[in-house]
């Protein structure tokens, strides 16, 4: 018989073992990544906000943690989750004022996927090395570092992090 925790699978990190006819979890370490990335949340693009927000918290029953605007893009984002998850929904609005605005089509809901890294500017430069295609440059919003790089697919990936004490 095979006893299969279908909400430890969905919330604990782990991994998946084939034993014979099914399929069991196996509690995964949590051994930091040598590369200080962590995957944080995932930003769609949206039309309509509040109208997306709406649908969000009454048919799914995600709720608000945290909405706000960029003063570099003029952008309004909204941050979401359901109560029982990790993962995070950003919903993303551009006004045509903004540099990011493009009109809305079918295929381009997918805005970024958001990275928490531990230093902004060196993850930028090592992927930008590594091939990624430059997006924007590491700037500052309030007391965040963030930066966009293309993957080899053309998604943005937004790296975020706190800046650096310096040194004195």
């Amino acid at each position: 018989m095979c006893s299969f925790n279908y909400n430890r699978a969905l919330y604990e990190p782990s991994t998946q073992v084939e034993t014979g006819d099914c399929t069991t979890l196996k509690k995964a370490s949590r051994k930091p990544n040598v590369l200080g990335v962590r995957f944080w949340y995932t930003g769609i693009r949206v039309k309509d906000l509040e109208e997306s927000m709406k649908f969000y918290k009454e048919a799914l029953g995600f709720s608000v943690l945290l909405r706000g605007r960029m003063v570099a893009h003029e952008g309004t984002y909204v941050q979401m989750r359901t109560p029982t998850g990790k993962q995070i929904l950003e919903l993303n609005y551009y006004p045509q004022t903004s540099k990011f605005y493009e009109e809305y089509v079918n295929g381009s809901e997918l805005d970024h996927i958001g990275l928490y890294v531990s230093n902004v500017r060196e993850q930028y430069t090592r992927l930008v090395k590594f091939g990624c295609e430059p997006a924007v440059e590491p700037f500052n919003q309030g007391s965040w570092v963030l930066a966009f790089v293309r993957d080899p697919n053309g998604i943005w990936l937004e790296l975020i992090g706190r800046e650096g004490k310096k040194k004195e």
